[in-house]
Formats: structure tokens, sequence, C-alpha cells
């Protein structure tokens, strides 16, 4: 299934600030980077007339991408606008007093989150309140993102992060998708140029399943595991862990449609597949 046929939800601009990173900028050690996140309780449509009773940063599942270039210093004010107690775990190199384990903040409370973004590469947020795995399971992630002192090659470049939801909670998925609803990139391909690199900061926040992958047909990518430094594998297959995240390079050899899925077929069928539309 592809284009306007497919039972997906949402209109074709829906997840573009998802998909879509801010810009990056260039190495300017000390610059404040303001961030402002806040829990919410929110319905959200995770497959068409299927809908969910997410916990969500700014109201999305999953929450904005953050972004950052090492040496700048991070600030993430937190809201709790939820009904639970929340906090936000970062990945990467930061003081123990901003790790969000033990600065629990309760439902109408805030927290300030500070520390200089380090090191580079591709990263990701998440609640760390227990129970662990509900916290993540409906909806409390997000990706983040640290550029390197020396800026990478221009690149067209996408966000993805590989979720799922228990719709009706038995501990296992009834769907999975990227970025939020199932089949949406099916329904919308995502169209790139031929005419420069692609560049995808891909993450699992996956809960309830050991790993999950993504596959692509008719190219390779270099494969740069979490992105720290300019060692690649070569390759059309990666398979993730839950918070493992890496960064993909495609040069497109060739125009036209390629499909992109999970290699679990089951995940692939229940909502985790799309397509790029490359054109020259």
């Amino acid at each position: 299934m592809i284009g306007e046929i497919v039972p997906a939800p949402g209109g074709p601009h829906d997840l573009d600030h998802l998909l879509y990173p801010p810009d990056p900028l260039p190495h300017e050690p000390g610059r404040v980077r303001d961030y402002t996140l806040t829990a919410i309780d929110r319905e959200i449509e995770v497959a068409k007339g299927v809908t969910f009773p997410a916990w969500t940063y700014n109201g999305t599942v999953p929450g904005p991408v953050i972004r950052a270039t090492q040496d700048d210093l991070l600030r993430v004010r937190f809201q709790n606008g939820g009904s639970h107690p929340h906090t936000i775990h970062f990945h990467g190199i930061h003081p123990p007093g901003m790790d969000g384990v033990f600065e629990i903040v309760a439902p109408g409370d805030e927290f300030t989150y500070q520390f200089p973004a380090r090191p580079y590469g591709m990263h990701l947020y998440h609640c760390h309140a227990t129970p662990l795995k509900k916290h993540i399971h409906k909806g409390l992630y997000g990706a983040f993102i640290i550029d390197p002192p020396e800026p990478r090659p221009p690149a067209q470049e996408l966000v993805m992060v590989m979720n799922g939801f228990d719709t009706d909670g038995d501990g296992e998925n009834n769907f999975y998708a990227v970025n939020g609803p199932a089949f949406y990139f099916a329904k919308y391909p995502i169209r790139v140029s031929r005419s420069q690199t692609v560049r995808i900061y891909l993450a699992n926040l996956t809960e309830f399943d050991l790993i999950n992958s993504l596959h692509l047909h008719g190219d390779f990518f270099r494969l740069y595991r979490t992105g720290t430094t300019d060692q690649f594998e070569y390759t059309d297959t990666v398979m993730l862990c839950q918070g493992e995240r890496c960064i993909l390079e495609i040069d497109f050899a060739n125009p036209g449609t390629f499909m992109f899925h999970a290699h679990q077929s089951e995940f692939a069928e229940l909502g985790w597949m799309g397509f790029f539309e490359v054109s020259d």
C-alpha cells in the first residue's frame, strides 16, 4: 500500500516538526540553548480510528527534537502538566543532579535541567520515573541531537524515532511506527533529492520488544553507531535495542520509490513501514 489508499491518520504535513530537525548552529562554546518541555496527558490517534491515552512532552509522541552543538549550555525548563510524577533523563554527559532520576517533578511543579551539551552524536531523552516501562511506553521520549564542533557535511536531514503502542493493555504492542502513527510514511512518502546525501538520526524507543530495526530497499547506507565517531559500516539493515541510536547516510544511486521498514515482518505489517520518493 502506498499513497491515499493507506489507512493512516493525519494530514500530509502533520509530522514535519518531528521529521525535520532544527538547523544546526556553528560551534560557539557557552552559547545558551533554551527549550521548554511540558508533560501533557493527551489522547492521540495511533492508527486509523484507534486512539491511545498517551503521556506526552508538548502534546506529541515522540516529543520535540532537541538540538544543540557540543559545548553549548543546554537549558531545558520542564513543566509537569500531567497527572503523574515525571522527569527527563538525557543520554549524554552531565552532573548527577541533572540526570532525571532523583529530581522527581510532581504534577503542577517544574524543574530546569542545565548542563553543557556533550558528547556530539545522536542521543535521546525520556522520562525516568517509575514504573519506567509505563512512562516510556506511554510516550515520554524524544530525539536529542548534539552536533560536532566541526560541522557535518550538508545533507537532507531527517529524524526517525521508532516506537510501538500497546492499545489493549496486555504488555504487547498492537501497532508499530516511526514518529507516531502507524503507516504514516506509506501514505505520505518522504520526498528527497538524489543530488544530496540523506542523513537520518535514528533512535529506538520501542517498549515490550527486545529489538527494532530499519531496512532500506534498493540501496545501502553508511551506519555511524551513536554518531560519535567517523567510523561507519556499509549496510542496508540496522538492528537496535531500546535506547540504542545511530546516524545513517544515504546517497541514492537511482531515482524512484524505495520502501523502508522494520525487518521484523510483524512490525512492518502492523504499521512500521514507509517509502522514500527519490527525485533528480
